[in-house]
């Protein structure tokens, strides 16, 4: 029976339940993150928790718990359903009020933790490549929502994945009100051009903990990353892409708007750093128990 955290509570999922007059549920307002766990131990748990009070901070969200209390919650949810491997979402909500848009009907938040098995996001696709699309869906403009508040309101990564859908692609590549490589739906973008790594700028995407644990590992073993503006000139002429996420993890982009990227296999340092990302989620962490 899988088991959800809801207010200082487990519950079983098919009773867990929120307010009809919950923000998070009438409006978006709230933030969240998305959490692994490898092999008995959470990746990176303590950069994910402070994210989320990051992002509670930048929308005036009081989490009514501490970071240290969060992060124990998520060790306990996952004991709590005897995970190992699984893909965790904690949400914080402005919690309950009334139809009206002012938080400060909204007296105490609400907090929800779920965790389930997760497999390869991608399945096969990490053998062979992605297929991705440019769409016509705009990044968010930072002046109007900062990229980097992991808001619930996930509307602008939705409409895009369901114009990649349309046009046949696994994943889409968004770009910014000047025509700018933002990230994709929901994972940051790498590309490779001799022998140096390029990835955007994080002021009009998310700063990614899986984009900062690729990068530390791809500087450790010599490759110089480099931050800059991107073009869809940049990919189209790419010898290597891949894109990173907590859940897609590193995953190689072998096609985009039907150009092929190098010979159309997942490249050699994609493959590398592959299998780094692996070894790093296998053997560091918080341990669960």
């Amino acid at each position: 029976m899988n088991l959800i955290y809801i207010n200082g509570k487990f519950v079983p999922a098919e009773e867990a339940a929120v307010s009809v007059f919950d923000h998070g549920l009438l409006y978006g307002d709230g933030v969240f993150e998305g959490v692994r766990a490898y092999n008995g131990r959470v990746f990176r748990l303590k950069e994910h928790v402070k994210r989320l009070f990051d992002s509670a901070q930048a929308i005036m969200l009081k989490v009514p718990m501490t970071q240290e209390e969060l992060g124990e919650t998520i060790l306990e949810t996952l004991r709590q359903n005897n995970l190992k491997d699984a893909y965790i979402r904690p949400i914080v909500t402005r919690g309950v009020g009334d139809l009206g848009l002012d938080p400060r009907k909204c007296n105490l938040a609400t907090v929800i933790i779920m965790a389930t098995e997760w497999g390869a996001l991608f399945g096969d696709l990490y053998e062979v490549g992605l297929t991705a699309v440019t769409v016509t869906v705009r990044r968010n403009s930072a002046d109007a929502l900062p990229p980097n508040i992991k808001s619930l309101n996930y509307l602008n990564n939705i409409l895009a994945k369901i114009e990649a859908n349309i046009k046949g692609g696994n994943e889409a590549i968004i770009l910014d009100s000047l025509g700018r490589i933002s990230e994709g739906s929901g994972d940051n973008i790498f590309v490779i051009k001799d022998r140096k790594i390029y990835t955007p700028y994080t002021m009009n995407n998310l700063k990614g903990i899986t984009r900062e644990a690729v990068t530390e590992l791809a500087r450790i073993r010599g490759h110089e990353v480099v931050e800059r503006e991107l073009g869809l000139f940049d990919l189209y002429t790419g010898d290597e892409i891949f894109v990173t996420g907590t859940a897609a993890e590193v995953a190689p982009v072998t096609k985009i708007d039907g150009r092929i990227i190098g010979d159309g296999k997942p490249g050699p340092v994609t493959r590398d750093l592959i299998a780094a990302f692996k070894e790093l989620t296998q053997t560091t962490g918080t341990p669960i128990s």
